[in-house]
């Protein structure tokens, strides 16, 4: 005789306590994951831009190795830079076009950083585009400190021999540039103090290096190694275009003496 089935052999169903408890832990899960998430996100990210920055600092050690000379940063007329041109100043940069496009492979455009990518507001422009979020040595390395121009106009960039200290000369940096509304690329990471050739003067550039990798900034040197730097504290100087630097991780590091790790000579 088969008997039916009673009340204790029944299923069993979740309360509403029970419901509401697990979906409290899977929100706290969540709450936690998601920072966790960010964080090896953006490790990774800095990963990409480290070897993003290697390998602009190995095209510019190729360069002065068939040259003699570091990359030029721009000419005189504003129409050309290390990485890209314009036909005329209100013409937009094309990039594959500039100093340097020749030893970046066949696309013969900086590879960007992709951690400044998400910084930036698609709708709006930058002064020159295509820097990628990394900027040139221009004052010391690429000849306009000195302002001697070739035939054509172009900034005469330093010569490999002037650097006596690779390891210790910065040759490119992560930067941007304040605005009032946000950050925009900017093609040279400025030196603490101006100078124009006789030294440096005793006032500074509105900043443009960024430290943007967990508050530090990445470096590629004039040996080809990158490494991570640590903003000091310092006054940030004058943005004429209503930028906040000091809010935008904007400044610069090491020591200020004699411009510091920009100045080969020091």
């Amino acid at each position: 005789m088969i008997r039916a089935p009673g009340p204790e052999a029944s299923v069993k169903g979740f309360t509403l306590i029970e419901l509401l408890t697990v979906i409290g832990i899977i929100s706290l899960l969540a709450v936690i994951a998601v920072p966790i998430w960010r964080k090896a996100q953006t490790a990774a990210l800095a990963v990409q831009s480290s070897n993003n920055l290697r390998q602009l600092a190995t095209a510019n050690l190729a360069y002065a190795a068939e040259n003699g000379r570091f990359v030029p940063a721009a000419d005189r007329q504003n129409l050309r830079r290390w990485h890209g041109a314009r036909p005329s100043i209100s013409a937009p940069f094309d990039p594959a076009k500039g100093f340097l496009a020749d030893y970046l492979g066949n696309s013969r455009r900086v590879t960007p950083c992709p951690l400044m990518n998400r910084l930036l507001d698609k709708s709006s422009r930058s002064f020159e585009d295509g820097s990628g979020g990394f900027g040139y040595n221009s004052v010391y390395l690429g000849g306009m400190r000195d302002s001697i121009t070739d035939k054509d106009g172009v900034y005469v960039s330093a010569p490999v021999t002037r650097i006596t200290r690779p390891a210790q000369t910065v040759m490119f940096t992560t930067t941007a540039y304040a605005q009032a509304d946000g950050v925009q690329e900017y093609p040279f990471c400025e030196p603490p103090y101006w100078d124009f050739g006789y030294g440096p003067v005793d006032y500074r550039p509105s900043p443009s290096v960024h430290f943007r990798v967990d508050g530090m900034a990445l470096v590629a040197w004039c040996d080809g190694h990158v490494s991570r730097e640590s903003p000091q504290g310092r006054d940030v100087g004058y943005n004429p275009h209503g930028g906040d630097a000091k809010k935008a991780l904007l400044g610069w590091f090491g020591s200020d003496k004699d411009n510091g790790y920009w100045n080969p000579e020091r």
